[in-house]
C-alpha cells in the first residue's frame, strides 16, 4: 500500500487561484476603464483621459490601482475649474463655493519691511512702558 501525501503541492493551489485573480484584475480593469470614460476631463488629474486608457490597457493591475489612487479627483474634495484641454473656455465643471479675490498689496517689499520694522518698535515701546507702570507701581 502506497503513503499519501497529506500536504498539499503549492502549483495545485497556485494553479486554482490563477483564475480567481484573473478575475479581479479583469474586473479592476474594466471598473477603470469606465470610470475613466464617464468621468469629465476637470475630473482627472495628472495625466489626459487618454493616456489613463492605454496605461489601464497595457498594465490592467497597475493601472487600475494608479487610476483609482492618483487618476480622479473624489467627491468631497476641493474642486478648482480647469480649463479644457485644448480650448481656451473653462470646463463645465463649476467651483462649489464662490472664490474671493486674492488680497493685492501695492507696496514695495522695502515698504513693508520699513512697515514691519515700526510695528516691531512700537510693541517693544508698548511693552517698555508697560513694564515701567507695573515697578512704579
Amino acid at each position: 500500500m502506497k503513503k499519501r501525501h497529506l500536504l498539499i503541492k503549492p502549483s495545485l493551489v497556485y494553479a486554482e487561484g490563477m483564475p480567481f485573480l484573473s478575475l479581479i484584475v479583469l474586473a479592476l480593469m474594466i471598473g477603470a476603464l469606465v470610470d475613466i470614460i464617464r468621468r469629465d476631463d476637470s475630473q482627472v488629474k495628472h495625466l489626459p483621459k487618454l493616456v489613463w486608457v492605454i496605461l489601464v490597457v497595457l498594465l490592467p493591475l497597475i493601472g487600475g490601482i494608479l487610476w483609482f489612487a492618483l487618476g480622479r479627483e473624489y467627491a468631497g474634495g476641493v474642486t478648482m475649474p480647469r480649463m479644457a484641454r485644448g480650448s481656451g473656455r473653462p470646463s463645465r465643471a463649476t467651483p462649489t463655493a464662490p472664490q474671493r479675490a486674492a488680497p493685492t498689496d501695492t507696496r514695495t517689499t522695502e515698504q513693508q519691511i520699513a512697515d514691519l520694522d515700526r510695528e516691531i518698535e512700537e510693541w517693544r515701546l508698548r511693552e517698555e512702558i508697560a513694564k515701567r507702570k507695573r515697578e512704579e507701581g
